[in-house]
């Protein structure tokens, strides 16, 4: 399974039709998404999301429909 970077829009394409929203784990600076019942995450605006993504160099790849937040390649 080849993970492939994708675009922060087409993320939210997949998140939407999934249910999930952007969130970040109570306390840190961790991100990633949630349908929004886990009591140790919270959802956050979408451009909060990809403000943390661009400063921790994080990038959204995806691989048949799955999604995984993880350090830019390039």
């Amino acid at each position: 399974m080849v993970m492939e970077e994708i675009t922060l829009d087409r993320a939210k394409t997949i998140a939407k039709r999934k249910g999930l929203k952007p969130g970040r784990v109570k306390g840190t600076n961790g991100v990633q998404f949630t349908k929004g019942r886990n009591p140790r995450l919270e959802t956050i605006e979408w451009d909060e999301f990809e403000k943390t993504l661009k400063r921790r160099r994080l990038a959204v790849y995806e691989s048949g429909g799955w999604m995984k937040i993880m350090k830019r390649r390039r």
